[in-house]
């Protein structure tokens, strides 16, 4: 019996174009029966990163799939396929990379390897929608002379943040001599800045903060004014706004506001073609606001969350969706004297005419540091099988 163990050092989430490290361990657990000829043999063991793509048969068409299908294994085959049995399409893979070959253990000996792979910066972020999912794993592949190949899968997040992609980083090192020991220490720094540059990029596209007031009306005339200073946010952080009803002709009984992601199927992929956008609540705030001059809110982006983005099958959009009642009647008639003493008494009427009406407004969501996201994520840095 052998277990291996794989291990995320720096958590599950990851920016596109990032190292991924893992350390992955082969252990022969040392129990009261084992004797010297208790050693075990590992003929190989390979990994390799890949994207699944899952999409509901009811709202998308699939594409072709270029890859054929390997659900059922022989014995005494050793081909790594590190999606067999899964569902959906592979859409991207990085190659394999052997870990090693003829691998043989003693009771209680364990040997560790290092796997690390730049994660393709052109590929979707992880997602998990109504009608599609991206699902990044790192698969590790090992298998024992004719005996069927085990697979361990490590599943981790992906965070895209464009931009990345086209930036060359100064070559500041290039009239130093080339140190071959100092390929990992280079490929380390590399990472780091771009760690440091997605952090800098961030926090210039969500920190830069102006006015922007909205007036709020119907048919009838105007309820208000909404007030808000930014609106591109990351995940992790809070929506706040205000709203004025001071100034308003038409008064306001009641609002909502919900922080929405629209989920759209491009055109050319729809089951059947106009069908509905998919949309998701992820916060919301109702408040009752007669006689209210001002009201705020605020509402937080889950660090789960995915960010915007678009690929050739599906866009995901983020929005605020406001919903109003309005009194078809004065604000003075909304009241009515419950006694004719003294003691005067004001209640609220039994019936009022009002009227409905929404609104959105698009805002924009990037993603967050990943090391930040690591702490809700829902996947463990750690997995193991025994085999």
């Amino acid at each position: 019996m052998i277990e291996v163990l794989a291990k995320l050092g720096r958590g599950p989430v990851f920016l596109a174009g990032e190292v991924l490290e893992c350390v992955i361990t082969f252990t022969n657990p040392l129990s009261a029966s084992s004797t010297s000829a208790s050693s075990e043999m590992l003929a190989w063991a390979s990994a390799q990163i890949h994207c699944q793509f899952h999409a509901s048969e009811n709202r998308v068409v699939l594409p072709p799939s270029n890859g054929s299908k390997h659900d059922v294994q022989a014995e005494n085959e050793t081909v790594f396929v590190p999606n067999r049995g899964e569902r959906g399409q592979c859409i991207l893979s990085t190659p394999p990379k052997i870990l090693f070959c003829d691998l043989r253990l003693d009771p209680g000996e364990s040997k560790s390897y290092s796997y690390c792979e730049t994660l393709p910066i052109d590929g979707p972020p992880s997602f998990r929608g109504q009608s599609v999912k991206y699902v990044y794993k790192l698969t590790i592949g090992c298998q024992r002379v004719n005996s069927p190949i085990k697979l361990l899968r490590v599943p981790f997040r992906v965070l895209v943040l464009h931009g990345l992609k086209d930036y060359q980083f100064p070559q500041d090192e290039a009239v130093a001599p080339s140190n071959p020991f100092l390929e990992a220490e280079e490929g380390l720094k590399k990472d780091s800045r771009l760690a440091d540059l997605a952090t800098e990029l961030l926090m210039v596209a969500t920190s830069r903060r102006s006015l922007h007031l909205y007036n709020i009306s119907n048919t009838r005339g105007k309820v208000g004014t909404f007030c808000i200073f930014k609106t591109v946010y990351k995940i992790g952080e809070d929506v706040i706004g205000t709203f004025s009803f001071s100034e308003g002709d038409i008064p306001c009984l009641q609002f909502s506001v919900s922080l929405q992601t629209e989920e759209s199927i491009q055109e050319e992929f729809q089951r059947r073609r106009g069908q509905p956008v998919s949309f998701s609540t992820h916060a919301r705030h109702q408040e009752a606001c007669l006689h209210t001059a001002q009201s705020s809110f605020s509402l937080p982006i889950p660090l789960s969350s995915t960010p915007g983005f678009t690929t050739n099958i599906v866009s995901l959009k983020w929005r605020l969706h406001f919903e109003f009642v309005t009194s078809g009647e004065s604000a003075g008639n909304c009241l009515v004297r419950g006694s004719q003493s003294e003691a005067i008494t004001w209640t609220g009427v039994e019936q009022v005419e009002v009227d409905t009406f929404s609104w959105d407004l698009p805002i924009k969501v990037l993603p967050t540091n990943p090391i930040l996201a690591s702490y809700v994520s829902q996947f463990s840095s750690t997995n193991s099988i025994t085999i």
